[in-house]
């Protein structure tokens, strides 16, 4: 089992979000929004911040816990969907599973995603 975090822009998580319900196997989808910076710390190399602030910009968060054997579709799925060959398109990152536990039935490992 893998947890898959991706940090989309705004405007791309429609597109996103079609593109993922599309996958047979795929159980859930949990989104956030939040605001985040990345190497660019808000700015671009020809436009310096004229301050000391760092700009924080508005950004969803993607969690999906997935079977292993749906990883890369979903991965795929997302870098393709989320693209707009602009900076600060995102990140996606995939992360190990120990176990999963449904709280209200009591099932574990691969039945409780």
């Amino acid at each position: 089992m893998k947890l898959i975090i991706a940090y989309i822009k705004e405007n791309m998580f429609e597109k996103v979000s079609l593109a993922l319900h599309k996958i047979d196997g795929l159980t859930g989808i949990s989104y956030s929004k939040y605001n985040g910076l990345g190497r660019s710390r808000g700015g671009t190399e020809s436009e310096p911040r004229q301050d000391d602030g760092y700009e924080y910009l508005p950004c969803i968060k993607l969690e999906i816990a997935c079977n292993d054997d749906l990883v890369d579709t979903i991965v795929r799925e997302i870098r393709t969907n989320a693209h707009t060959g602009l900076r600060r398109d995102g990140k996606i990152y995939v992360l190990p599973v120990d176990e999963a536990v449904r709280i209200g039935t009591g099932e574990t490992g691969r039945d409780a995603i």
